[in-house]
């Protein structure tokens, strides 16, 4: 069965750090692009960071940068997310995304980034940064 499954969120207090967690099952990581998206209620989701391939540097929102820092663990076929320094505003559902590398790059605009096509989404973790 192909699927992303996340973990690892939960309830913060400002300036606390949590790491999120994507394990891919059913195809290679390796070989997609990915990315870590977040969507508040009645908001457009809002890409965070992204990176198209081990070898390549990665993106980041303006919003995050300095703080976020996005790797992978191929032997675990798994995506992460460190998130230090959390914010209130940093409060959403965050969930991870692949694209096939054939079709999809990682691209930065500023105050989103995105992967130009998205095969395979996560369920989605909750992070809440309290203050």
């Amino acid at each position: 069965q192909v699927q992303l499954v996340e973990s690892g969120g939960g309830l913060v207090q400002v300036g606390s750090s949590l790491k999120l967690s994507c394990t891919a099952s059913g195809f290679t990581l390796e070989d997609y692009a990915v990315g870590w998206f977040r969507q508040v209620p009645g908001k457009e989701r809002e890409g965070v960071s992204c990176n198209s391939c081990t070898d390549c540097g990665s993106h980041y929102a303006d919003s995050v940068q300095g703080r976020f820092i996005i790797s992978r663990d191929n032997a675990k076929n798994t995506l992460y997310l460190q998130m230090n320094n959390l914010k209130p505003e940093d409060t959403a559902e965050d969930s991870c995304a692949a694209g096939d590398l054939d079709k999809a790059i990682c691209s930065y605009y500023g105050d989103s980034v995105d992967i130009t096509e998205q095969d395979y989404w996560g369920q989605g973790t909750q992070v809440t940064v309290s203050s």
